[in-house]
């Protein structure tokens, strides 16, 4: 096509073939390749001169389009190859969302302002979910997974701490017994979420029986409620640590005998299908 656009521009193979870079035996053999695609002519001989068929200038019209279309393709995946522009789809929970992606992103975006990100916060089992349907490229969730058609790779451990407001009772020592927490109301994470089920097994594992007094997703909201309402609540220890405990300055971490909450986060995506460059680099930059 882009012989022909020449040709008509030059009106003449020799002109064209000059204009292009090639021989004219190289730039007729094309034209041949072209009318035997096409299957009609698509240049005659006019006197000297080189002149468009009908079907040729049918042709001529449509190639323009197809010129253009191609080179804004070539044009866009050489961004997105060069991470000019792109997209990264991620998920995770609140702790994912509000702790570890932040830092991370902006640092990206540095580098590549062009890349956008999508991001959707939702419990370890739904971003599992949503990368197994091709909803995200990837997801950061805590371990272990469900699915045989991820994979993953290890990306950082987590404590889960007590928080409780500094003029809670139980703020005054510096560490309590897990019996302490009998009968205490709890902020806690929403039910069947993966955290909420390891901070229940671990009261269970410690025989110790709480008073959850309302469910949420927002670690923010946790925090905030635990300054307001005087209950207590299990948290990520990069909710205290990485500037929450900015935000909720009445919170404070309280250690506990007995009752040792951890966890393992990984970054996952699904198994056997590539990732797009902007993904696969920010892949790299959070491992």
């Amino acid at each position: 096509m882009r012989s022909l656009l020449a040709v008509a521009e030059h009106g003449a193979i020799t002109d064209a073939a000059v204009a292009l870079g090639i021989s004219q035996s190289a730039l007729s053999r094309r034209i041949d390749q072209l009318e035997e695609a096409l299957g009609a002519p698509v240049l005659e001989r006019m006197g000297r001169g080189i002149t468009l068929t009908a079907i040729g200038r049918i042709a001529l019209e449509e190639g323009k389009l197809l010129v253009q279309r191609y080179d804004r393709l070539e044009a866009r995946i050489r961004e997105h190859l060069q991470l000019d522009a792109g997209v990264v789809r991620i998920g995770g929970g609140a702790t994912a969302v509000g702790f570890l992606l932040p830092r991370a992103i902006a640092q990206f975006r540095v580098q590549h302002p062009g890349v956008v990100f999508q991001v959707k916060e939702a419990g370890s089992r739904d971003i599992e979910a949503a990368v197994t349907r091709d909803e995200l490229e990837l997801g950061i969730v805590t371990l272990p997974t469900r699915s045989r058609d991820v994979d993953e790779k290890p990306l950082a451990r987590d404590r889960i701490v007590l928080v409780a407001s500094k003029d809670h009772p139980l703020a005054q020592k510096s560490r309590i017994d897990a019996q302490a927490l009998e009968g205490q109301n709890l902020v806690g994470f929403e039910a069947g979420t993966a955290v909420r089920w390891l901070i229940d097994a671990a009261l269970r594992e410690a025989h110790v029986e709480v008073n959850v007094v309302m469910e949420l997703r927002s670690v923010a909201a946790i925090l905030q409620m635990v300054e307001t309402t005087g209950s207590l609540a299990f948290v990520s220890e990069l909710a205290v640590t990485t500037g929450s405990a900015r935000r909720a300055p009445a919170v404070v971490p309280l250690a506990v005998r007995g009752i040792d909450i951890q966890r393992e986060l990984a970054l996952i995506s699904k198994r056997g299908h590539s990732l797009s460059p902007a993904a696969s680099e920010f892949s790299r930059t959070l491992g």
